[in-house]
């Protein structure tokens, strides 16, 4: 089966690390190209590229500033990827749950150990 195109979905947008740290970097608040290329270390171009994908899939949000665009995160656009991940909390839970108890079976067994060496 083919990969769907970056630009197709949120999903794919964040599947690349230097789009998911560009992210990161526009949830403090509005970001420059060049602040942007700054803070990962890469060329324009490529900073440019990212943010136009991440516009397309309305990640991000741009306006006009004298002769700079500003980048803002779209939080809101991140809501898919949050419900997804969310089918898997119960399921986290459950394992967290039963590796608790299963700590408290550890602990009670040691206890027991310990108090049989000391009688």
């Amino acid at each position: 089966m083919a990969r769907a195109a970056t630009t197709s979905d949120v999903f794919n947008a964040v599947a690349e690390p230097q789009r998911r740290e560009i992210l990161r970097l526009l949830s403090s608040g509005e970001q420059t190209v060049t602040e942007v290329t700054e803070a990962l270390g890469v060329h324009q171009p490529q900073a440019s590229k990212h943010l136009k994908v991440l516009k397309k899939v309305g990640l991000v949000g741009v306006r006009r500033d004298g002769r700079f665009r500003r980048y803002r995160l779209n939080a809101q656009a991140l809501k898919p990827i949050h419900d997804w991940v969310r089918e898997f909390e119960r399921s986290w839970s459950e394992s967290f749950d039963r590796l608790d108890d299963y700590l408290r079976e550890l602990q009670a067994k040691d206890k027991e150990e310990k108090d049989e060496r000391e009688a």
